[in-house]
C-alpha cells in the first residue's frame, strides 16, 4: 500500500485488506506503483517474490479459492498477518424462481426509500439507482429491491419515499426524483431536529362503507385484530362495515364499534411496522380507542364497553339535534343552559359544536345566523354529548365498573380536561361516564400537544377529519399532519403515503416489515448488488491565499500590523529580539506582478527598505542610515 498511497501508518493494515477484497471482486491483482526499481535489500531470486509490473488476472478457479496474505508491521515490533480468503458462491436453491410481480393476494405498494446527505446526493443516489435496473432490465424483484435499500443501507437526513404497485410505477416515480420532480407516488423532505409523534383516533360521524376492506384484504396484522374484535361483538362487525346499508352502519349502535375496530387494527398496524406514539389522543369515542391501546383494557373489555355504549345511546329517544357554529366557547357559552342545551365539542378556537333539544339549539344557531356567522347542521341520530345523554349514564356506569383496568403505558389526552389523562382518571368508571356527557375538548388537547412539542400528528380513521381541525388549533407551525386513511383514495397506498411523510421528517419506520414477500422471503434475503452512495466529492486542498493571518493569539503570535508583516514574536532571552514573518508571493501582493526584471518578478528596493524600516520600530530604531 505505501508505494500506492504513502504511508497510512495506523490505517496500513485495513487499507491492504479493503485492497485485495477488491482486486477478488475484480479478479484483478493491480500493479505496484512507483516500484519500477526493486530493493536491492531483498533476495528476490531465493524468495521467489517478484513486483507487480502490470496488472494481471486473478479469474476464480472452482477447484480452488482465491486466497491472499496480508502484513502490517507496527513501529513498536507487533506484526499482525491476515489470510483472506474469497466467500463461496452461492448456491441456487432447488426453489429458486425467476422474479415475479407481488403476490395477487396481498395487493399492497411496496415502498422504495432512499436518503442522502443532501438534497444533490438524493437526486444522485435515484439517478444512479435508475441505471442499474435499466442497465439490468428484470434482474431484481421489486419487493426485494426494496428490502435491500430498507435494510442494507444507511438512514440520512435528506430523504425519499417511493411507492407503487408495479416495477413499472416504481420505475416511474424514481424517474421523477431523479430529475427532482414532483411525483404522486414519491415523499421527499428532510429531517427536522425533535418532534414527538402523537396518534389521533377519530370520532363518530367519519364512518363511511368499506373503511378497511383494502387493507383487510392486504395486511394480516389488520385482518387478525379487525376480526379479534369482530369476536367480541355481538353483531357481525364485516356484514355491517363491508356491506352496502350506508345507514345501518350510521346507526349509533353499529358505528361505534366499527370505527373502534378500524382504528385499533390501523393502529396495531402501524404498531407492527415499528412506529412508537410518544402520546395519544382521540375525539369521543376515538378515545376508547386509545385508551385500549394504551392498555388502560383489555381488547375483549374495551369491546364490551364500547358496545355498552353505542347501544345504550341508540336506545334513547330521538328528537335532539347538533350544530357546528363558527364561534367561540365563551360566545356560545352565553346561550346555553345544560338543562335543554350544552356545548358538545371545542374543536377550534372559533368552531364549537353545540348539541340538546332541537328548539333550544335551533335558538343558539339562529342567533349566529344572524351575525353573519357559518353554521352547519349535523346528520347524527342523536345529541351527543349534550344533557340528553342522561338517562344512559346509570346503566353505562354498570357496564364500566364491571371492568378490568390497567395502567395506561402511552400518555393519553383527556377529551374531559384537554390535559394528559392521569393513570387515576382513566382506571376510574367515573371518568369514562363523564366522557359521555361533558364536552369533547378537542382544542385544548391539541393545544396540549404542541406544549409537548409534538411536531407529528398521525390520524387513525377513515379520512382527515382530525388533522384539519388540528390545523385550525395551531398557529400554522411546522408540524406535519397525516391522515392514515383518505376517502375515495387506495388505502394501502393511503397508509404508506402517511407514513412516508411523517419518515421524511425524522420518525423512525422499520420499512422492511411493510413488504410483502410472499413465496420469494427466502431470495430477499441474499444480497443485491445495488449502486453504493453517491458521494458529492469536493477539493478540500487549502485555497488560503496567506493575505489573512486570521487569530495569531491562538497560536501564542502577535500581529505586525503591518501589509507585508504576518506574525511578530519576541524571541527567548530576554534581549529584546523579535523575529517578523509575512509571505511575500504575486498570489498575495498581486502589484508584485507589475515588478518585472528580465521576466522574473522581482522584490523592489523601496519593499525591502519598508521591511527594514519596520523591523527597526520593533528594536526600537526609527531611521535606516544603511541598506545593502
Amino acid at each position: 500500500m505505501k508505494s500506492n498511497i504513502g504511508h497510512t501508518q495506523a490505517a496500513a493494515g485495513v487499507a491492504g485488506i479493503i485492497k485485495m477484497v477488491l482486486a477478488m471482486r475484480h479478479g484483478l491483482l493491480p500493479r505496484t506503483l512507483h516500484a519500477d526499481e526493486p530493493s536491492q535489500h531483498i533476495d528476490w531470486t531465493a524468495a521467489d517474490l517478484r513486483l507487480l509490473t502490470e496488472a494481471q488476472p486473478w479469474p476464480h478457479e472452482a477447484e480452488r479459492p482465491r486466497r491472499a496474505a496480508i502484513s502490517s508491521f507496527g513501529i513498536s515490533g507487533t506484526n499482525a498477518h491476515l489470510i483472506v480468503e474469497e466467500a463461496p458462491t452461492p448456491t441456487p436453491t432447488e426453489d429458486a424462481k425467476p422474479p415475479t410481480p407481488p403476490s395477487p393476494r396481498t395487493g399492497a405498494p411496496l415502498p422504495w426509500v432512499l436518503s442522502a446527505r443532501s438534497r444533490a446526493a438524493l437526486t444522485a443516489q435515484a439517478t444512479r439507482l435508475l441505471t442499474h435496473l435499466d442497465t439490468h432490465p428484470g434482474r431484481h424483484h421489486p419487493a426485494h429491491v426494496g428490502h435491500a435499500l430498507a435494510t442494507t443501507r444507511s438512514t440520512f437526513e435528506h430523504r425519499a419515499v417511493l411507492t407503487g404497485r408495479t416495477y413499472d410505477d416504481l420505475r416511474t416515480a424514481l424517474t421523477a426524483l431523479a430529475a427532482d420532480t414532483a411525483h404522486a407516488g414519491a415523499v421527499v423532505g428532510t429531517v427536522r431536529p425533535g418532534g414527538r409523534l402523537a396518534v389521533l383516533f377519530a370520532g363518530q360521524g367519519s364512518q363511511r362503507l368499506g373503511m378497511g376492506r383494502e387493507l383487510y384484504g392486504a395486511y394480516p396484522v389488520f385482518a387478525e385484530v379487525f376480526d379479534a374484535v369482530d369476536a367480541e361483538l355481538p353483531f357481525d362487525l364485516k356484514a355491517v362495515v363491508f356491506g352496502d346499508d350506508r345507514e345501518l352502519l350510521n346507526r349509533t349502535e353499529f358505528a361505534q364499534p366499527a370505527l373502534f375496530a378500524l382504528e385499533v387494527a390501523l393502529f396495531r398496524l402501524v404498531e407492527s411496522w415499528g412506529v412508537r406514539p410518544d402520546v395519544l389522543a382521540g375525539h369521543s369515542i376515538g378515545e376508547i380507542a386509545a385508551a385500549c391501546v394504551a392498555g388502560v383494557w383489555s381488547l375483549a373489555d374495551a369491546c364490551r364497553l364500547v358496545a355498552a355504549r353505542g347501544r345504550l345511546m341508540q336506545a334513547l329517544p330521538a328528537g335532539g339535534v347538533m350544530v357546528a357554529v363558527q364561534a367561540s366557547e365563551e360566545e356560545v357559552l352565553a346561550f346555553v343552559d345544560d338543562e335543554r342545551v350544552g356545548v358538545a365539542a371545542v374543536n377550534g378556537p372559533r368552531s364549537v359544536v353545540v348539541s340538546g333539544d332541537a328548539v333550544a339549539v335551533e335558538e343558539v344557531a339562529a342567533h349566529f345566523r344572524a351575525l353573519d356567522r357559518k353554521v352547519t347542521g349535523l346528520r347524527v341520530s342523536h345529541a351527543f354529548h349534550s344533557p340528553l345523554m342522561e338517562p344512559m349514564l346509570a346503566d353505562f356506569r354498570a357496564v364500566a365498573e364491571s371492568l378490568t383496568y390497567d395502567r395506561p403505558r402511552i400518555p393519553v389526552v383527556s377529551n374531559v380536561t384537554g390535559r394528559v389523562a392521569t393513570a387515576e382518571e382513566l382506571t376510574s368508571p367515573d371518568y369514562w361516564v363523564e366522557h359521555v356527557r361533558r364536552p369533547v375538548r378537542f382544542a385544548d388537547g391539541i393545544r396540549t400537544l404542541a406544549e409537548r412539542k409534538t411536531g407529528r400528528l398521525l390520524e387513525l380513521g377513515p379520512d382527515g377529519t382530525l388533522t384539519a381541525l388540528a390545523q385550525d388549533c395551531l398557529d400554522g407551525g411546522t408540524e406535519t399532519f397525516a391522515p392514515a386513511l383518505r376517502r375515495d383514495h387506495p388505502e394501502p397506498e393511503s397508509l404508506l403515503t402517511a407514513l412516508a411523510q411523517l419518515f421524511v421528517t425524522g420518525l423512525p419506520v422499520a420499512w422492511d416489515t411493510t413488504i410483502p414477500l410472499d413465496g420469494t422471503t427466502s431470495r430477499a434475503q441474499e444480497p443485491l448488488d445495488l449502486p453504493t452512495y453517491p458521494f458529492q466529492r469536493r477539493r478540500y486542498w487549502s485555497r488560503d491565499t496567506g493575505s489573512a493571518t486570521g487569530d495569531l493569539r491562538a497560536v501564542g503570535l502577535g500581529s505586525a500590523e503591518h501589509p507585508l508583516l504576518g506574525a511578530a514574536v519576541e524571541l527567548a532571552g530576554g534581549d529584546g529580539e523579535v523575529l517578523l514573518t509575512g509571505r511575500l508571493s504575486p498570489a498575495v501582493q498581486g502589484w508584485l506582478r507589475d515588478h518585472v526584471v528580465a521576466e522574473s518578478v522581482v522584490f523592489p528596493g523601496t519593499g525591502f527598505l519598508e521591511l527594514a524600516l519596520r523591523a527597526g520600530e520593533s528594536a526600537g530604531c526609527d531611521r535606516v542610515e544603511d541598506l545593502t
